[in-house]
């Protein structure tokens, strides 16, 4: 009985303490609310108003896992992030029931099967492609489906090992970003692209201009198949890219050529290049310090801007057309930009695309220059859309990052992704275990490419690449679908002058 009773007083105390703890901690903050000037709520409720901000906090969370339905988050749905987990896993991706689409959302995709679609032994995988004919070293491509730009710096060491690994394993091409090419990915073979931004980092004097010396000794790497030069991207045009400075650590400082604990931002654009001519004059020149193919990603943001380009191309001739074109859409994605950009600048993808296809073949340039479609293609329908409307390649980043174990937190740009693939904090990283990762990186290319396949079986054709216009119907406003070709009839072949 004694001993109990020692334990209640002892509990007593406690409580008393914790109150008057409590206490002193309320009336502090209440002072601090009180005096401090840049918060106008808290100083009118002091301490109450500090809910406020905890609230907005804790609102993001209850929406994504408790209140949004499967198809309405943005930027992705849980639906697609759920169908890349699954991907991923190997696991089946079956659904039961029924769809939970909602297929009157105008500008939905939905595809024309045929009554007669050839047998599964008669179906072929889309076979490879061969990119820049003209280079010294031309890239045969073996797959439709690859990795889009993602810069060491903007992801981590254990990210990039993963998506390189899984690359080389899926058969794939992974876009090294405009941070340059790191140990990481030479690490596993797999097939790269270089992306040469604005800052050229990585091929770049001290002044920042490009180093032919540095550009040749990156192309002397076998595994480096191509060159792209980043004019804009979607999530930003106009924008040139920004690393932040605590995401800057010695090595990345060392492979972009750029200082330490400073924010690092790219021009925002190639300060060699005034003009359409001088573009074309930069892609010839990199092409031929490289002997590689070479060729643009940009975003647009209309057609009339873009067709003194090919007009350009036919007075020069072939040969001095670039040999790819990505084009990214308005909604992509990055690790920092202003939200008016990203909100409001630049073509969507599924306007894009289909246009700049018409322009290659009105100036008779399609069988010249490959078209790589970006912009939140993540799943099936997605690439199996972009290669009916004109896409020989489809590249995605934020499908990947799923595929990684991307939760969707949005702290791409802070230093404090808690799942390990945008921060270069240790500790962090250590949840990106790469032997585990890898396999769900190539276990989700290879899905994305069967069902692929699976769809354009089903609408009638052989494989992916035969997959054009007529094969899918777009809902419109007042609820019926037209045909793709209908709505982006192509347009008859021009020839060069």
């Amino acid at each position: 009985m004694e001993f109990v009773e020692r334990g209640l007083n002892f509990l007593g105390l406690l409580l008393v303490l914790g109150l008057m703890v409590a206490l002193v901690v309320a009336i502090t903050l209440f002072i601090i609310d009180r005096v401090q000037t840049r918060d106008a709520i808290r100083r009118n409720y002091p301490v109450l108003g500090r809910f406020r901000h905890l609230f907005t906090a804790l609102g993001e969370f209850f929406r994504q896992y408790f209140f949004a339905m499967d198809r309405e988050e943005l930027p992705f749905n849980r639906a697609q992030r759920d169908w890349i987990s699954r991907a991923a896993s190997g696991k089946g991706n079956t659904i039961a029931f029924g769809s939970t689409r909602n297929l009157e959302v105008v500008g939905t995709s939905i595809f024309v099967n045929s009554a007669f679609p050839p047998l599964d032994e008669e179906a072929a995988p889309a076979g490879p492609l061969v990119i820049g004919p003209g280079a010294r070293k031309p890239f045969e491509a073996p797959s439709f489906f690859n990795i889009s730009g993602m810069s060491y710096g903007a992801i981590s060491k254990p990210a990039v090992l993963a998506l390189a690994r899984g690359a080389k394993e899926a058969g794939i091409w992974m876009n090294t970003g405009e941070g340059g090419v790191s140990p990481y990915h030479l690490k596993s073979g797999c097939d790269l692209v270089y992306q040469i931004g604005t800052a050229k980092y990585g091929v770049r004097d001290v002044a920042g201009h490009l180093d032919d010396c540095k550009l040749a000794a990156i192309a002397a790497h076998d595994n480096i198949r191509m060159f792209e030069i980043k004019l804009s991207q979607g999530a930003k045009p106009g924008k040139g890219g920004i690393l932040p400075a605590a995401k800057i650590t010695p090595e990345i400082a060392e492979i972009r050529g750029i200082p330490l604990n400073e924010t690092s931002y790219s021009p925002n654009r190639h300060t060699e290049v005034h003009n359409w001519d001088d573009l074309l004059d930069f892609i010839g020149h990199v092409r031929e310090v490289t002997g590689k193919p070479v060729g643009v990603k940009m975003c647009i943001g209309s057609v009339d801007g873009v067709r003194e380009f090919f007009s350009t191309i036919n007075a020069r001739g072939a040969d001095s057309a670039p040999d790819f074109i990505t084009i990214d859409g308005g909604e992509g994605g990055t690790g920092a930009s202003p939200m008016p950009l990203m909100d409001l600048v630049g073509m969507p993808i599924r306007e894009a695309l289909p246009r700049m296809s018409d322009m290659l073949n009105e100036y008779g340039l399609r069988d010249r220059i490959r078209l790589i479609a970006s912009a939140k293609l993540v799943n099936p329908g997605d690439v199996a859309w972009a290669l009916a409307a004109g896409a020989d390649f489809v590249t995605s980043a934020r499908g990947f990052m799923f595929a990684l174990g991307c939760i969707q937190a949005l702290k791409c740009n802070k230093n404090t992704c808690p799942t390990g693939i945008t921060t270069h904090d240790p500790r962090l990283q250590q949840g990106l275990v790469v032997e585990d990762k890898y396999r769900k990186v190539a276990n989700f290319a290879t899905s994305v490419i069967k069902e692929v396949e699976v769809i354009a079986h089903s609408v009638g054709v052989d494989g992916p690449r035969q997959l054009g216009r007529g094969h899918v119907r777009l809902v419109q406003p007042n609820g019926r679908s037209l045909r793709m070709n209908a709505l982006y009839p192509e347009p008859e072949h021009v020839s060069p002058t």
